[in-house]
């Protein structure tokens, strides 16, 4: 049977029985659809989490004290607070160090301006000067340390009802009920994380010096002030690695942090953004494949559709089997023609469960606010999945119809 023969007699069996086509099609649809559509996705949560590592943070080395078992669970996990101002002081004399500091986010009940208050729990940082960088302030500057000032990023600055600008005062009021002022002396270009400590989303914040802010929120209950987290920034990203090796051999050797460590049991973690930016794609990698394994079931229910349907085709067809066979019509010619059958009902149902899977990624993107990304080589794998599901789930209903016996088939009604 010549191919464009027996394209045309598959495409007419499917449109004279268009209902039942339909259905076998749209499970397909909806299988092809809801894997484009998680795909997509995750594709766009992790391009909105992650984002792109700038130049200046791929040399920074983030450091902290945890327990053993909060290895590799990700940025500050069990962090406790041993550094003080001489270890920041003593990492940026380090060979291969250009700036080291402290860093350690403020419990804080609200972020108050002109009269309003806005409920933060997580929103206030303290930490050195070099954290945010010159190039990173579009208005104003850098703050002081040992002043009472503030840099806010634009989704703080634009959280009330009157924009703060440079210049004005914002109340932090932190947990237990104490307030203190700053002065506003520079925006932040974006709302981006400036850490991996932050997260690796953006949000609205407010950076404060360590000094006064921390360290007199802990005078108190602190002879010596300590903080969780430091940062040591290397003199390039290719001295990322003599900056770590020296910082490790100081924290372990001559600093006020290794006595506290010892005494809790605590390992010192060094990680570059690169290397917490690669623990948190893996984690964001089995949650896609999680995602996709489920909406994948969704294709396999498909293909019992579609092999259900053409074992009721080849049971209805049985007598045209054997008017077939018997002008001439050999095993493969039947053959072929039911596996063509499912072939075209796979690559439609593809074709436009990708399209579907194409808006609905991008509904999903746009109703959760994250950047739209579409992985483009998925559609390319929807499209052969679905012809595979096609083909797979047609072969035994084909071949059951080219076994037919032809007298069987004549005399079936």
């Amino acid at each position: 049977m010549k191919p464009l023969t027996n394209l045309r007699m598959s495409w007419r069996a499917i449109r004279s029985h268009k209902l039942r086509s339909t259905l076998t099609t749209l499970g397909v649809v909806i299988g092809v659809a809801a894997v484009i559509t998680f795909v997509t996705l995750g594709a766009s949560l992790q391009a909105g989490i992650i984002g792109d590592i700038s130049p200046d943070d791929r040399q920074n080395i983030y450091g902290w004290a945890a327990p053993e078992e909060s290895s590799n669970q990700g940025p500050l996990a069990g962090a406790q607070p041993v550094f003080t101002q001489a270890d920041v002081d003593g990492l940026s004399e380090q060979p291969g160090v250009r700036a080291a500091y402290g860093y350690t986010s403020i419990p804080t009940q609200s972020v108050g301006f002109g009269g309003e208050r806005i409920p933060r729990q997580d929103a206030v940082v303290a930490t050195g000067v070099e954290y945010v960088d010159e190039d990173e302030i579009a208005d104003g500057r850098r703050f002081e340390y040992g002043q009472r000032e503030a840099v806010l990023n634009p989704a703080m600055a634009n959280a009330f009802e009157r924009n703060v600008t440079v210049g004005d005062t914002i109340t932090v009021t932190v947990v237990g009920g104490f307030a203190v002022n700053a002065t506003v002396v520079g925006i932040t270009t974006d709302s981006e994380a400036r850490s991996p400590f932050e997260g690796f989303g953006p949000g609205p914040r407010v950076y404060l010096p360590l000094d006064p802010y921390y360290t007199q929120l802990v005078a108190e209950a602190q002879e010596t002030p300590r903080f969780p987290a430091i940062v040591v920034e290397a003199e390039s990203i290719e001295g990322v690695d003599r900056a770590k090796e020296s910082t490790r051999s100081y924290l372990e050797t001559d600093s006020d942090a290794q006595e506290q460590a010892e005494a809790a049991n605590l390992t010192y973690e060094l990680q570059t953004s690169t290397e917490l930016l690669g623990q948190l794609q893996a984690v964001l990698d089995q949650l896609q494949a999680f995602v996709v394994g489920i909406a994948a079931l969704s294709l396999l229910v498909g293909s019992i559709g579609i092999a259900n349907i053409m074992l009721v085709s080849v049971t209805e067809r049985t007598r045209e089997i054997g008017i077939m066979k018997a002008v001439g019509a050999q095993r493969r010619d039947i053959l072929t023609l039911f596996v063509t059958e499912a072939v075209i009902v796979g690559i439609i149902g593809s074709i436009l469960g990708t399209l579907l899977g194409i808006l609905g990624g991008w509904a999903g993107a746009q109703y959760i606010d994250i950047p739209l990304t579409y992985p483009v080589e998925w559609f390319a794998i929807a499209i052969a999945v679905g012809i595979l599901v096609g083909v797979g789930a047609g072969l035994y209903p084909a071949w059951r119809g080219a076994r037919t016996d032809p007298i069987d088939a004549l005399r079936y009604e």
